[in-house]
């Protein structure tokens, strides 16, 4: 008998949310490979699966348990991987597994479901026709701000996970280096009882999160940036007026807003030098 891998998505809140083939594969799987057996324990008994026998597979233990995986399958058995919500390897474990078992030469199939971050971008109201999505940011340090200039030049919609202690401070910073009329959907509690979709600009979000205590897990889908030949000098001079009031130097402000708009530097330069001596 061929074992194989089956990558399984589970709700992401909602239980009515599990398909049919997922229940059937995790019945049928000999190990259920999971990030907590107590966690996955709750729904594989709310499905009616009794003596499931489970594989821990997290951020601390993926690789070691790859092997484990592939020997697994070398034997004949089907695993079937899921993680505490949504879809393996999406800003979750199963990627490392995935590889081990492809490089193994071994089968490996999934059944679809859900995924905040698309269920978070069809209801956003923004473009969907191209996108981007970029997991977690960083928390800290020049590689957090490197991916914040990134992002403000994007011209795709833009999709992300944060976590509820840091939306208030991840909008602040998207505001200082986005055009401040640029707009943005804040979707939390995807599927559950409190769902909700903030949408509107990003400097009207960080102030919205900031006065209102956020709660939930968030997916925030920010508008794709303007060509830069659309940059008009009142988007440039709204821009630099947002960075400079929010303390930033005329030449980080006039870096950023030259990053957000794709402008020239010189151009942005001029135009900030012009706004911080300007008569108040």
């Amino acid at each position: 008998m061929s074992g194989q891998l089956i990558l399984v998505a589970t709700p992401i809140g909602n239980l009515g949310d599990i398909t049919q083939r997922a229940v059937e594969a995790l019945s049928n799987a000999h190990i259920i490979a999971c990030e907590d057996s107590r966690h996955s324990g709750k729904l594989v008994k709310h499905l009616g699966i009794a003596n499931a026998k489970y594989l821990v597979v997290n951020e601390h233990t993926e690789r070691d348990a790859s092997a484990a995986v592939v020997d697994a399958i070398h034997a004949g058995k089907t695993v079937a991987l899921i993680t505490d919500a949504g879809t393996p390897g999406i800003s979750d474990p199963g990627g490392v597994v995935v590889q081990a078992v492809i490089d193994a030469g071994l089968p490996l199939t999934s059944t679809p479901g859900p995924a905040a971050f698309v269920m978070a971008l069809v209801l956003s109201g923004l473009p969907t026709t191209r996108f981007v999505f970029e997991g977690f940011l960083p928390r800290s340090g020049t590689d957090r701000a490197e991916r914040l200039q990134q992002i403000a030049a994007e011209q795709r919609t833009v999709v992300f996970y944060e976590a509820p202690h840091r939306i208030a401070r991840t909008l602040a910073d998207i505001a200082k280096v986005c055009v401040p009329q640029r707009r943005i959907a804040v979707a939390r509690e995807l599927t559950k009882l409190h769902e909700e979709i903030w949408r509107g600009t990003v400097i009207d979000a960080s102030t919205h999160f900031e006065s209102n205590e956020p709660m939930g897990e968030f997916v925030l889908v920010l508008e794709g940036a303007a060509p830069a030949d659309a940059a008009s000098a009142d988007d440039i001079d709204a821009a630099l007026d947002s960075a400079l009031a929010s303390g930033m130097s005329v030449r980080d402000a006039a870096d950023a807003v030259a990053s957000a708009l794709g402008v020239a530097k010189r151009v942005a330069y001029q135009a900030a030098l012009a706004r911080k001596d300007r008569p108040q």
